[in-house]
């Protein structure tokens, strides 16, 4: 499946947030991240990232979508994080 993933944490959370995203998804702006991942991948990196969060000022959407073809991107002023010059 293709997601979305944004996150809003608190300030002493923001880096440990950010390198578990990374592992799972690509970075494309600040607390943003999408690509495909499988649903087993998808769970367990909400299971970390609960752990993580404080769930009273913490939160994760995640946008889901079988396939990115069935979703529009349109980027306005700079990208921040290119995927396209994977070999």
């Amino acid at each position: 499946m293709y997601v979305i993933l944004v996150y809003d944490c608190g300030q002493k959370r923001v880096g440990k947030m950010l390198k578990l995203c990374r592992k799972y998804l690509s970075w494309i702006q600040n607390s943003v991240f999408e690509g495909e991942i499988s649903e087993v991948k998808l769970k367990e990196l909400i299971l970390k990232a609960e752990k993580i969060m404080e769930k009273e000022d913490d939160s994760l959407i995640i946008f889901s979508s079988r396939q990115e073809k069935w979703m529009s991107k349109q980027i306005i002023g700079k990208e921040r994080s290119s995927i396209d010059n994977f070999i």
